[in-house]
């Protein structure tokens, strides 16, 4: 219990009042932009006044009082939003004030260290109440915040879903006859020059396409898991992207390991591939570099299949890397931001991984994907 009669401290410290309040005020830090700024006077006066009556009141109901006043007073911390440091840096102040005074007074120690514990027990529990008050306020706005960032990009996906689904949909439409048309032309002339060309042209037209469709729920209506093998698919994706590669004249070396089956939508693990694969030739073919080399590497761990993409271009950032995976982020001037975004959708949604490490000498993207089979020996094919 707190209740007692008032010591010789508190008659003094309640006869010195406004002069206590002065010296506080004049060593408190106020921020020119803080609109509470009147209040803060007012605020040390009613805590001060809290003080006063620790004599008077059970520790309970100090309590209350306090946590009251701290609540009130972090609540305007949050709308003033001045930085936490500076409030916890005025209040103890007080405390520094009142024992300043303290040490200049002749009081019996018994009780000046009673008087003492009270009122490091009403300062401690002001700032932790203010303090835990301020922070969920705080975290509340955050996630708020948040919440409506998330809000809003899903209103763009969806949006840029419906809009995309019926515009390239009817875009696939003439691409379908031509790609047809050329199939013919190979057939009834066999020689005829760059008729590869330009069918590798349509499938890289048609695969960027891709990106923009698995942003609409349609595209995934009928479609169904199957077994496939990786190292076919990363064969099919080298030979779909070798015009690129030749064009930029980049090396490629695989270490991968022997025949790995997974079960999902080979399709949309291709395109994740794709995009890696390709995105390397293409930051390799804006970089000076003498010996332009993209590594692919394939392991097993804790029964997950981890493919390794790294190329020897320049080192992304960490501030950058921290953003690659957001919608609509890009560092290309006809990028859509979407590529990375897609890619690291349709892993998650086979129940894996995709990250980023990037070092001076080198830039990883890593797939991690579960798999139910025993580890198979390693083939190195370089």
């Amino acid at each position: 219990m707190f209740t007692g009669e008032k010591t010789e401290l508190m008659t003094y410290f309640e006869k010195n009042e406004e002069k206590l309040l002065k010296e506080w005020e004049r060593q408190i830090i106020v921020s020119e932009n803080d609109p509470f700024k009147t209040k803060i006077t007012k605020n040390a006066k009613s805590l001060f006044h809290v003080i006063l009556n620790i004599y008077q009141r059970s520790e309970d109901e100090i309590l209350k009082i306090v946590k009251k006043l701290a609540n009130e007073i972090s609540e305007e911390r949050v709308k003033a939003d001045i930085n936490i440091g500076e409030f916890v840096y005025n209040v103890s102040l007080g405390r520094t004030v009142l024992y300043s005074c303290i040490s200049q007074l002749d009081v019996p120690l018994s009780e000046l260290q009673e008087t003492m514990n009270k009122i490091n027990f009403c300062f401690d529990k002001f700032l932790y109440y203010a303090v835990s008050h301020y922070t969920e306020a705080k975290n509340k706005i955050i996630e708020e915040k948040n919440m409506f960032i998330d809000s809003t990009h899903q209103d763009r996906l969806t949006l840029l879903g419906q809009m995309t689904s019926s515009f390239i949909h009817e875009f696939r439409n003439p691409l379908t006859s031509i790609q047809g048309f050329i199939q013919l032309l190979k057939a009834d002339y066999p020689d005829m020059k760059y008729l590869e060309i330009i069918s590798s042209e349509l499938d890289q037209l048609n695969f960027r396409i891709s990106q923009f469709l698995l942003l609409s729920k349609k595209e995934l209506i009928g479609k169904e898991k199957e077994f496939f093998k990786v190292n076919k698919l990363i064969d099919e994706v080298l030979n779909f992207l070798y015009p690129s590669i030749l064009d930029s004249k980049v090396k490629i070396k695989q270490s991968l390991l022997g025949d790995v089956t997974l079960y999902g939508y080979a399709d949309e693990i291709r395109q994740v591939i794709i995009n890696i694969i390709f995105n390397a030739i293409d930051v390799l073919n804006h970089h000076n570099n003498t010996n332009p080399t993209i590594e692919i590497i394939s392991s097993i761990h804790n029964q997950n299949l981890m493919i390794a993409v790294s190329n020897n271009g320049p080192m992304i950032p960490e501030e950058l890397r921290e953003s690659i995976f957001e919608p609509f982020f890009t560092t290309k001037k006809l990028g859509t931001g979407l590529g990375l975004f897609v890619c690291k959708e349709i892993i998650e949604k086979h129940k894996g991984t995709l990250s980023c490490d990037s070092s001076p000498e080198k830039t990883t993207f890593s797939i991690t994907l579960p798999i139910n089979i025993p580890s198979p020996e390693i083939e190195q094919r370089t």
